[in-house]
């Protein structure tokens, strides 16, 4: 970057200021003149001086307190505050730099049937990520189309507007090392909740537009079971079933999936139809028995409406796998189960489950053939499942 020396009117301590313009650009022009800054809120008397190269590295422009947007023409002229002082020539003063937002490409792929998803909602999202660059907007047709369409982005960043199940597709297509954003457009939408991403999409989507320009990331591992990668949970039995027998309901006219209300009522019926009992079924390798498991990549595994369930509450996005499996559930045990489950205390030491945590490779082998989720996704019976953690694995835009 160019820079130059200003004195404030007031007297105060001279300014050091960077100047909106590659050093590149600016290079032929050294042995010419020298450029000068202008303030646009006159409160800087400008002097030239020499040009010497630097690096901005700052989140926002503003002068006086006062931010400017991307596309305000004022942006290229305004200071922001002091990074500490600096020497120019004869010159020392403040160092203030302009603003220097990182712009990229970035791929929206939209499942457009998914429960909060609407063509108003969808513009106000790519209005909202334009801010941080060019926006080439794609639309899922089918199930797994979101796979093909993330492994063939070659934007630098791949933002989806979808429920779980998109959020799970894209991160199974998308290439090593591209950024991936998520926006809530599914009924539940756990993933974006448990990165603390606001639940209305055009909010969501200011906020990794924000972290497209102030290059502000996360890095979260994700686990495998039997090479599908999953986000935040997956399982074998209990969970699993529910999910397949919400499932079954179908779509309603538009296309939308069964809301929170259909999965209560799944849940209480197969409950019911076990009474409210589920016998050993499984054999977790090195750990023992259980009627069923569920695996966790972060906390809480997922939500009841406004609800979150704490299944495994010491599992955090940045470490391995943690595993809650009960060794039996009875009409007499289960109360203290949901417990657990609502406040998130107890099941890591409690009697008669299972509890790992932090791990790298779990092996699970089933007496019969189970059903087996990720992300809410029904991915078949199976009576045998590895589960793996992919440590570091993907760079997140928050």
């Amino acid at each position: 970057m160019a820079v130059r020396v200003a004195e404030e009117q007031a007297g105060r301590d001279p300014v050091v200021a960077f100047s909106p313009f590659d050093a590149g650009l600016v290079e032929p022009l050294l042995d010419a003149r020298p450029l000068v800054l202008v303030d646009p809120h006159r409160h800087m008397l400008v002097r030239a001086s020499v040009l010497v190269e630097g690096e901005a590295r700052v989140r926002d422009v503003g002068h006086d307190g006062m931010a400017l947007g991307l596309h305000d023409p004022r942006s290229e002229d305004a200071l922001v505050e002091g990074r500490g002082r600096v020497r120019v020539g004869a010159r020392e003063g403040r160092m203030v730099e302009p603003w220097h937002a990182r712009i990229m490409d970035v791929a929206l792929i939209v499942n457009p049937f998914a429960s909060a998803v609407s063509e108003e909602r969808v513009r106000a999202v790519e209005e909202e990520l334009s801010r941080a660059g060019t926006v080439r907007t794609v639309l899922t047709e089918r199930a797994g189309h979101a796979v093909e369409l993330a492994a063939a982005a070659s934007e630098e960043a791949v933002v989806a507007y979808s429920g779980d199940g998109g959020f799970n597709e894209v991160l199974n297509g998308v290439r090593q090392g591209a950024l991936v954003g998520f926006l809530p457009g599914g009924g539940t939408n756990v993933l974006p909740r448990a990165l603390g991403l606001p639940r209305d999409a055009a909010a969501a989507a200011r906020r990794v537009a924000e972290a497209v320009q102030e290059g502000r990331t996360r890095t979260i591992s994700l686990g495998r079971v039997n090479g599908r990668r999953f986000s935040f949970s997956a399982g074998v039995g209990l969970d699993a079933e529910l999910i397949r027998s919400v499932d079954a309901l179908g779509r309603r006219a538009d296309g939308k999936r069964p809301g929170d209300f259909a999965f209560l009522a799944a849940a209480i019926r197969l409950l019911a139809g076990r009474r409210g009992r589920f016998e050993p079924a499984l054999e977790l390798r090195g750990h023992g028995r259980a009627a069923f498991v569920l695996v966790a990549n972060a906390d809480p595994y997922s939500y009841v409406g406004t609800l979150p369930l704490h299944v495994a509450p010491e599992a955090r996005f940045e470490l391995g796998l943690d595993v809650v499996a009960p060794e039996r559930v009875t009409a007499s045990t289960l109360p203290r189960l949901l417990r657990y489950a609502f406040t998130g205390r107890g099941q890591g030491d409690a009697e008669g489950v299972l509890y790992a945590h932090d791990l790298d490779h779990l092996e699970v082998a089933c007496d019969r053939p189970l059903a087996l989720q990720a992300d809410g996704e029904d991915l078949g019976d199976v009576d045998h499942a590895v589960f793996e953690a992919e440590r570091s694995a993907a760079r997140v835009l928050i």
